[in-house]
């Protein structure tokens, strides 16, 4: 099993909040180290996914030797998540039709997590 892991700047907790509401999900575990998170976990469309207080983006570089890819069954859905999910963020590739999917795109969040949104229908 491969599972992602988000590191943030100290704002995790944040970061947690902004995804909760964006995915519709909730954080199924959290541990903290003083003020920071150590670890959280979180499911988000079927995936498990870790998040923590430490590393982070601090420059919000686009350079970067993964991102998470998050498919939708429509553009509707695509649509209404990046909505949640645009502010603060910075597009990499607008969103467009291609010949993999009807709608795709590619955005780095205001918490420096690339993401590439795709409605495979």
């Amino acid at each position: 099993m491969i599972i992602p892991h988000f590191h943030f700047d100290g704002d995790c907790a944040d970061a947690i909040a902004f995804y909760e509401k964006a995915f519709n999900t909730k954080v199924e575990d959290i541990e903290y180290r003083g003020k920071e998170i150590a670890h959280a976990e979180m499911n988000i469309h079927g995936q498990k996914v870790y998040l923590n207080d430490r590393f982070g983006n601090k420059d919000k570089s686009l350079d970067c030797a993964m991102h998470i890819i998050v498919t939708f069954p429509s553009v509707e859905e695509l649509l209404a998540c990046y909505e949640n999910l645009k502010e603060g963020s910075r597009i990499v590739d607008p969103f467009n039709e291609a010949p993999y999917c009807k709608l795709g795109g590619n955005f780095m969040d205001k918490f420096g997590v690339l993401w590439g949104f795709m409605a495979v229908s």
